[in-house]
């Protein structure tokens, strides 16, 4: 038979020992039966003493016998404080025991709801759809680069530069250093005075001038 059902009365095969709570609680309840006897004997210790110091000289017997007394209780009380410290051992052992058993039915209870909640998960699809979300994550970062891209003259620079094999900048390098003007001969500018024109050329115009509103004024 176990340590529980001596202590409780337990049954042997197939009897139903006492649950964790009630263990625990019957063993409070020592405890408190005990300390009540431990202050019970406590005072018997005193009051045996006060009887050995009053009688210590008139009656020898008396104080000795009060002394015996006193060393009994003593004795009592020494155990008492044994059997305190098995029984809160035993308990303290059995709350934990108790507590380990809730912890453990807690995380069973949890890992239950874990396997029904991925009972309807697929690895294969869990792949499937991070590969889709992947080439869709991929597919809006190319739009973005074309919807940001420069487009028209850039574009045309661009096939130019390329052409030419140089860059933006040893192109634009190229073309300051050919419109450069230190090394430009420009002709010189003609001294003399150009011809003026003619008086007759001016009369003839004039006359074409007159012609043509008096032509407006007859119609």
């Amino acid at each position: 038979m176990s340590v529980f059902g001596k202590l409780f009365g337990g049954g042997g095969k197939g009897g139903k020992g006492p649950s964790p709570q009630d263990a625990i609680q019957k063993l409070r309840d020592t405890e408190q039966m005990l300390a009540k006897k431990q202050d019970f004997l406590e005072k018997k210790i005193d009051q045996e003493l006060i009887t050995a110091k009053k009688n210590g000289t008139k009656n020898k017997r008396a104080a000795l016998q009060a002394l015996k007394r006193k060393k009994r209780y003593e004795n009592q009380l020494t155990q008492i404080d044994g059997t305190l410290s098995t029984i809160e051992f035993q308990r303290e052992a059995l709350e934990n025991a108790n507590t380990n058993t809730e912890v453990l039915k807690n995380m069973g209870f949890a890992a239950k709801a874990m396997k029904a909640a991925h009972e309807n998960m697929d690895i294969d699809k869990v792949d499937d759809l991070m590969q889709d979300i992947t080439e869709q994550q991929e597919l809006a970062q190319e739009i973005s680069d074309a919807i940001s891209k420069p487009v028209g003259f850039g574009e045309e620079f661009d096939e130019i530069s390329q052409r030419l094999g140089c860059s933006y900048q040893e192109l634009d390098k190229n073309l300051l250093e050919i419109g450069g003007t230190e090394d430009a001969h420009l002709p010189n500018v003609p001294s003399t005075s150009l011809p003026s024109r003619p008086a007759k050329e001016d009369e003839d115009e004039d006359d074409m001038d007159d012609l043509q509103r008096w032509a407006m004024e007859a119609m």
